[in-house]
Parts: C-alpha cells; structure tokens; sequence
C-alpha cells in the first residue's frame, strides 16, 4: 500500500491554478533525512552558500537568521526585494513532515505589486530517503509575466535551491 504524501496547505486566495504563477519542484534524495536537509532553509545564513539567488537576507524583528513562526524578514531574489512573513513553521518529528511557509511580497504600483505564497515540506520516506517540495504561487503583473516565460525562471531557480540544499545537506553529513 502506498502512502499519501504531504501536501502544501495553501491560503485565500493563493490556490494553484487560481493564482498568476505557480510552479512546483521536488527531489528525492538518499542518505538525508528531513531534519538533516531542514536545518539547512531554517538557518538563512547558509542560503546565500547553496543557492545564488538569495541575498541580502535581514530580519526585522530582532529574530534570525534562524526562521521560525511569524518571523519577519527581507531578501533579494530575481533583482526584486521581497519582504515576507513566515507563516508557518513545523519543524520535521518522527512521523511528521516538516512544513514552512512564508508570506511575500515586492511593495510597487500595479505594474510592480507582486504577493506569493512560497511553501515546502521535508518529508522522510522509507528507505532512508528525504522528499523536499517546494510551491509557490504568485499574484501580481511580475507574476504574469514570469508564468509567460518559457522556459520558467523561477521553476529553474527554485531547482537549483532545491539541488543545491540537498549537496550541501549531504555534504554537511557526510560520515
């Protein structure tokens, strides 16, 4: 029998399908489990190490770089800076997906406005494997165009975050 896996829970207004942009992007990977792979997006210092697309990464409140729930922080990705809140923070247990999600969004007139819902899950599979997912949508123009564009830059982007997360997790606990 097979078992269902996790699912991003998606708020008002971001459902994929309904939203401008939406992309998905997966690996599986042997040898990592979720909480090994977790520590790695929870510490926003290593970002800027495994993913070239992040920088400038502040926190508002006082909080950081470790995320946690409703933590406010700021980043440059794609030449935009996007400010967001973290919406959701679960930390992977025995048994139980690791989820976090934050709200953000590129402050502009209507030709620049730009709110996403960005969300993955660190989910142990049998046989030592990890599944980490991201999904984002995007509403917004800049949301628009993205979803226009073939091939997809921010499905590429959050490829190489995914694969770079999951070198630098291997390579963090390697024996």
């Amino acid at each position: 029998m097979h078992a269902m896996q996790a699912a991003i829970v998606w708020p008002a207004g971001y459902l994929p399908g309904a939203a401008d942009n939406f992309v998905s992007n997966e690996v599986i990977v042997p040898g990592l489990s979720a909480a090994q792979a977790w520590s790695l997006l929870a510490d926003t210092d290593a970002w800027p190490g495994y993913y070239g697309n992040a920088a400038d990464i502040r926190f508002h409140d006082g909080s950081g770089p470790l995320l946690s729930a409703g933590a406010r922080f700021r980043f440059t990705t794609f030449g935009f800076p996007v400010e967001a809140e973290v919406t959701e923070y679960l930390p992977p247990d025995e048994g139980r997906p690791g989820r976090v999600a934050w709200h953000g969004w590129v402050e502009g007139d209507a030709s620049q406005r730009l709110d996403v819902h960005h969300a993955w899950i660190f989910e142990d599979l049998a046989g030592g494997r990890v599944r980490i997912l991201t999904q984002e949508t995007q509403n917004g123009q800049p949301a628009r165009e993205l979803a226009a564009s073939l091939p997809n830059p921010m499905l590429n982007a959050h490829q190489e975050w995914l694969s770079g997360l999951a070198r630098a997790a291997l390579a963090a606990h390697a024996a």
